[in-house]
């Protein structure tokens, strides 16, 4: 009798690839680029904490040689311009663009929220993506074959009650992932998103308890998502396996996504 099945977690080489991962100091963006830099590729961490250790529980320091830190506000154009240049410099191009940097912000009804907060939300979340992508799209088109990955949210999709700033953010990520994927559908440049329920990472501490129990209640599964199944999806949709996807958005919640 032949042994029993046993399911396997599949394997890519990113060797060559540079990639840039926004947010990667921490949480889902760390997880991400240590799975990238074991799999071969250069990794640029674009992140306003330069000083976390990416020996931690949260990263990889074996591939300190491929892994290069940039300080950088991805609200902020010229923050973003000074890290583009240098990550081409160190580097001389991108072929990866993972856009991970999130804010939640606080949990509370609409008319609470302090108007500077909501901005800030949508500034990081939203507007964030739509600077590093104004920068980069042109040199990831240069490279004839590039992948563009958003990680947005399933509050894009839903709505989370008491979290409007952040649905809403999220939910204008998902749309730039589809026009941004339309645009450029015949260059090479595949653009996809990620929208995970919540995820066990330490964007939950900026929620109430309560919260993080709602949605952990809404999940089939019954359990939050662990940063290291976000990473399984994130690397498939930039390997050349994901080849007739674009514009498209991948649901990772245990079930709870119903649309």
């Amino acid at each position: 009798m032949s042994a029993p099945f046993e399911l396997r977690r599949a394997s890519y080489d990113f060797s060559g690839a540079v990639a840039v991962v926004t947010g990667g100091a921490r949480g889902i963006g760390a997880a991400i680029a240590r799975r990238l830099a074991d799999c071969g590729a250069s990794v640029a961490i674009w992140d306003r904490d330069t000083a976390r250790d990416t020996g931690s529980a949260d990263a990889c320091n074996s591939h300190d040689s491929r892994i290069a830190r940039f300080a950088v506000d991805i609200t902020d154009l010229a923050s973003v311009e000074r890290a583009a240049n240098a990550t081409l410099e160190r580097f001389g191009g991108i072929a990866l663009l993972v856009n991970n940097a999130g804010y939640a912000g606080p949990t509370m009804p609409l008319e609470q929220y302090d108007p500077a907060e909501w901005s800030r939300i949508v500034d990081v979340n939203l507007t964030g993506t739509f600077n590093v992508c104004r920068r980069l799209v042109p040199v990831l088109r240069q490279e004839g074959h590039a992948r563009i990955v958003n990680i947005a949210s399933l509050a894009g999709k839903e709505g989370t009650p008491n979290a409007s700033a952040y649905s809403a953010a999220k939910a204008g990520v998902l749309a730039l992932t589809k026009s941004l994927g339309k645009e450029l559908a015949q260059t090479g440049v595949l653009v996809n998103a990620i929208a995970p329920a919540a995820v066990r990472t330490s964007l939950l501490e900026q929620m109430s308890p309560s919260h993080v129990q709602t949605m952990i209640d809404k999940s089939p599964m019954k359990r939050l998502g662990e940063p290291d199944e976000v990473v399984e999806l994130a690397l498939w949709l930039c390997s050349s396996s994901c080849s007739f996807n674009t514009g498209a958005v991948f649901d990772l919640s245990g079930g709870r996504a119903t649309y």
